[in-house]
């Protein structure tokens, strides 16, 4: 079939495409309407059902706070001990499934249409995927994750009842130093490598594919089109479309608390800035003005344009860190790294059978279950950023190349950090709290203020950036696909996101609700991108006879 004009702001696929013959249109759902000064331009019943949902439960969560706080522990408990198994094969699945699609002659079929060109350069587009994507987890984890495996390995098993009690992955390594480092390496970089963004891959490229290629809304419901076909426009999708809202929202919600929790121990250890869930809410506040702005400015002024200039500052302090730490051994580990990690691959993504169960519950599953919930959210920016690429560039560039970037970032703040442990005898950062270790680390190398002050100004960027994309990917959703939605919505949106991580930060158990939220959401989506893998195959298989 030829191209024909697609409404409501999306791109009409460029030469042959096979577009999917249905006689919805964007938008004829939404209610449309003005209030003083105000446009607005909902989908009804999705934004209704997920904005009173989750202003429901925020005055839940402030009204009763003991209550809500044992609630929020029992669905972290129930769902990483319940199904860790579910959450670690079904992210070997989405790996699998992007490697195949790579390989195969699917691999060719272009996003937007056989004449399609790309909106953004490699580097406008690389720059958004990973200020979207890790770029506050980055942050946090940089230097904790390398720094609590390598601790925990060294620790050994430890046991009582029966039942493992020692946080160390696989079966640690007691006493050796050098095996604990290539254990924690390889940890980590299976959290950060090729599972997550596989996750992401998935989710992006449905988005894109059924969209750009098969001219329906840009919502995750269009991708259930070749399995629910006509249904996905009645509650079937309505409740895919709301289920994704409240992924994205709980997941930007956690990351905005671990950034707020680092900023705030950042300025303390800077200008003794005192730690406290106040301080933490005066960020999250001044922060999501901050992205009230961004969010104004639009997609090219704002987002891209703070999305480079975080990618400069990012890219300054890791040559910084390297040039000026062990360098030889950051770039020997680099290496020894992967080659860890691909060791210890198959064992670390074994979903049955494992005895260290606080590692794959602990870590494992809450990872999976936050970059699902994610996946929403970066899945939809990607997409929105990716047109005029093959699935085949496409998968590579989101897979591959992302990974290898967490892997070298991982080896040169986790490295230094556990170079200062080993070689120098320096337990400051080892001994911190997650969330200061990053500014320990840094405190042992020279232009100490400058550097942490710059990791401070890159945790807040990073949080405008995220806060900005998601209120644009859930404005999407809930406007019923339509990109060019009034701008008060991302606004509301945007606010909200804000809201609801003060409210679970100040809830009792802090980030712990945070996590459990997490969890919960990511649990049933992960059941959504089962389902969006067979969708994919389908559609580019009609695409290639196109």
């Amino acid at each position: 079939m030829t191209d024909t004009p697609t409404p409501q702001g999306i791109p009409a696929p460029e030469g042959v495409s096979d577009l999917i013959d249905t006689d919805y249109e964007i938008g004829q759902d939404n209610i449309e309407s003005k209030i003083g000064m105000f446009g607005f331009d909902i989908h009804n019943p999705v934004f209704l059902v997920s904005a009173l949902s989750i202003i429901a439960f925020v005055f839940y969560s402030l009204a009763l706070p003991e209550q809500a706080g044992t609630a929020f522990s029992w669905l972290f408990d129930t769902v990483t001990k319940k199904f860790d198994w579910f959450f670690i094969a079904s992210g070997n699945i989405f790996v699998l499934f992007c490697l195949m699609l790579i390989v195969t002659p699917l691999g060719s079929v272009r996003l937007g249409g056989v004449d399609a060109k790309p909106d953004y350069s490699y580097i406008g587009w690389f720059a958004m995927l990973f200020a979207a994507g890790m770029g506050i987890g980055l942050m946090f984890y940089g230097v904790s994750e390398p720094m609590s495996h390598f601790s925990s390995s060294m620790g050994g098993v430890t046991s009582e009842a029966g039942a493992r009690t020692d946080w160390a992955p696989l079966g640690g390594a007691v006493g050796n130093e050098v095996e604990a480092v290539r254990l924690g390496m390889a940890a980590t970089i299976f959290h950060w490598g090729l599972h997550p963004w596989a996750i992401y891959a998935v989710v992006a490229l449905a988005l894109a594919l059924f969209s750009y290629n098969k001219g329906l809304p840009l919502t995750i419901r269009s991708a259930f089109y070749p399995i629910l076909g006509e249904r996905i426009w009645g509650w079937p999708g309505h409740f895919i479309d709301i289920l994704a809202v409240f992924a994205t929202l709980f997941g930007l919600a956690t990351s905005l608390g671990f950034g707020a929790t680092q900023a705030n121990a950042g300025l303390n250890e800077l200008f003794g800035i005192p730690v406290s869930s106040t301080t933490e809410v005066v960020l999250i506040t001044g922060i999501t003005a901050i992205a009230l702005i961004s969010v104004l400015r639009g997609l090219d002024g704002g987002v891209k344009l703070l999305s480079e200039i975080n990618m400069g500052l990012a890219a300054l302090l890791l040559i910084f860190v390297l040039l000026v730490g062990p360098t030889v051994l950051i770039l020997t580990g680099f290496v020894d790294s992967l080659g860890a990690y691909l060791q210890y691959l198959p064992q670390l993504a074994n979903p049955v059978g494992r005895e260290d169960v606080n590692f794959s519950q602990g870590w494992t599953s809450f990872y999976w279950a936050w970059w699902i919930s994610w996946s929403p959210f970066v899945g939809m920016f990607i997409a929105r950023v990716s047109r005029g690429r093959t699935v085949r560039e496409f998968l590579v560039c989101v897979l591959l190349i992302p990974s290898l970037v967490c892997v070298l970032w991982m080896s040169v703040f986790g490295g230094t950090a556990i170079h200062q442990v080993v070689v120098d005898g320096y337990t400051g950062a080892q001994n911190a709290d997650l969330e200061l270790q990053l500014f320990k680390m840094l405190d042992q190398l020279p232009l100490a203020s400058i550097t942490s002050f710059i990791g401070i100004v890159l945790v807040i960027v990073f949080f405008v950036t995220s806060s900005d994309s998601g209120s644009l990917v859930i404005d999407t959703i809930t406007a019923g696909g339509k990109v060019d939605a009034p701008v008060p919505q991302r606004v509301f949106w945007c606010i909200f996101e804000g809201a609801v991580a003060i409210v679970l930060l100040l809830s009792v158990g802090g980030l712990q609700s945070l996590q459990s939220m997490v969890i919960s959401t990511g649990l049933p989506f992960t059941i959504v991108l089962l389902l969006m893998c067979w969708a994919i195959f389908k559609g580019l298989l009609a695409e290639r006879r196109a």
